[in-house]
């Protein structure tokens, strides 16, 4: 069996990268990825709602310039008191 924890992502950088967010479903997506990223473009795709309607998931796809950069969106994203997870 392979252990994908000892496994390193081989990306070709830039490339386009995909976090799918968690979210309370009170909170403005726009806002919360505008304190994160602020004008970096980027697109915001809804994706489900949770069954009891408390939690919203997104797509967000944006430019990573190389591993460094596509690890500090993701720390900042999980770091954002409105995001629930990054799955």
């Amino acid at each position: 069996m392979i252990d994908l924890s000892k496994e390193t992502l081989k990306l070709n950088y830039p490339c386009n990268w995909i976090y799918k967010l968690v979210c309370h479903h009170d909170k403005d997506i726009k806002e919360i990825i505008k304190d994160v990223i602020e004008d970096r473009e980027h697109s915001v795709k809804p994706s489900k709602v949770s069954s009891k309607g408390k939690y919203k998931s997104y797509a967000l796809e944006l430019l990573v310039h190389n591993e460094d950069d596509r690890k500090e969106l993701y720390r900042l994203l999980s770091d954002h008191e409105h995001i629930k997870m990054i799955v």
